[in-house]
């Protein structure tokens, strides 16, 4: 399995009102189109403004196939268009489970 980490910086003082609107609308369209939500996490200490959250996927076949139908998907960007004014930067990441990690198999 591989994991996908996406780190969003948002403006300063806009880190409830994406979760609320991500809470509200994103996942319900995002969820069911990428699957395997490892975790969806908001920055307690460290770097601030941040949200962090991780899809598993089988493969990069199967990342690509779940991002491209996401992409496509009239709905998630209208929601798009509600968000990225709050965001700032973005970081993703591909992570490779070690040998011994539960899901390395």
């Amino acid at each position: 399995m591989i994991v996908e980490e996406r780190i969003y910086t948002l403006h300063p003082g806009k880190v409830p009102e994406y979760m609320r609107l991500y809470e509200a609308e994103g996942f319900a369209i995002q969820g069911p189109i990428l699957g395997n939500l490892v975790g969806w996490y908001q920055v307690d200490f460290g770097p601030q403004n941040q949200i962090v959250h991780m899809w598993g996927y089988e493969s990069y076949a199967e990342r690509d196939r779940r991002r491209a139908a996401l992409g496509s998907s009239e709905v998630w960007h209208a929601f798009l268009g509600k968000i990225r004014p709050l965001i700032l930067r973005q970081e993703n990441k591909t992570l490779l489970p070690a040998p011994w990690s539960p899901g390395s198999k």
